[in-house]
């Protein structure tokens, strides 16, 4: 009789492991589609996911906003957020730290004095310099060489500032003294002033010129006297999304991104 009992228990125990295999795959395969749901966070090209955030020269203010969305169109799950300013501001930001994900400048020398704090830094586009005079140019500036008369207001961007260094630097190779009103910390500001009819002119980049057309004109200045400014793009160490900020920025050069950019008068890099 016990032994007809332990077989009853024996036959029992086996049923219920057979019935028990089904379900343990049954689990298994859900267990898949959550990992697969998980990893759900790679777009179609295989970067991460991630919300990013550039900070970017403020001559870039208008065309990256454009980007920005082309971007996140063909990258769904990505957003970018921008932070305009200054080069030297944005690698101030950098060197203390800033919770940020990736860098672009107005000039190589900023960014070559960020080493420490960027992955390696690509060109992705060009611009020179512009005079920009109020709408109309009433006081009929012609050439760089008409900053220098006194009875001109002439705004500048600070040396500090690449395009206040780019303005410098021409202006020193034609041998042309100027004595600005102001001195501004990005180019922005420089334009905001002659839009404003505070002064009668000032040095900006083309693309900057371009986008107040018919607030201001702008004048060009010859290549032979011009600069050509550089813009470098690079992710940052402290990026917490490294994988996707190095997808922004590897965008940045697609045929894509460069359109965006020769669209808003940047030359190709």
């Amino acid at each position: 009789m016990p032994y007809a009992f332990n077989g009853r228990r024996t036959a029992a125990a086996i049923l219920t492991a057979a019935l028990l295999v089904p379900l343990a795959a049954c689990g298994s395969g859900d267990d898949s589609k959550k990992e697969s749901g998980a990893n759900a966070g790679q777009s179609a090209t295989g970067a991460s996911k991630a919300n990013l955030t550039v900070l970017a020269a403020s001559s870039l203010t208008n065309v990256f906003k454009t980007a920005g969305a082309g971007y996140e169109k063909s990258h769904p799950g990505t957003k970018v957020k921008f932070s305009f300013a200054g080069s030297q501001e944005l690698a101030a930001q950098v060197k203390q730290g800033a919770p940020a994900d990736a860098l672009v400048t107005a000039d190589t020398k900023t960014m070559d004095g960020l080493k420490s704090d960027t992955n390696a830094a690509t060109v992705i586009a060009r611009n020179r310099l512009v005079i920009a005079t109020v709408e109309g140019n009433p006081k009929k500036v012609d050439d760089l060489k008409d900053l220098a008369d006194t009875k001109l207001k002439v705004v500048l961007a600070a040396p500090e500032v690449p395009v206040g260094r780019y303005s410098k630097k021409i202006l020193d190779a034609q041998k042309i003294v100027v004595k600005p009103v102001s001195q501004e910390p990005n180019v922005r500001a420089v334009l905001s002033k002659v839009e404003l009819g505070e002064v009668d002119a000032g040095l900006v980049y083309k693309t900057d010129a371009a986008t107040a057309t018919g607030k201001v004109d702008a004048v060009e200045i010859p290549d032979a006297q011009n600069a050509i400014a550089e813009y470098p793009a690079a992710t940052l160490k402290v990026s917490k999304n490294s994988e996707a900020a190095a997808a922004f920025v590897a965008w940045l050069s697609t045929p894509e991104a460069q359109k965006i950019l020769q669209d808003a008068g940047f030359q190709q890099p």
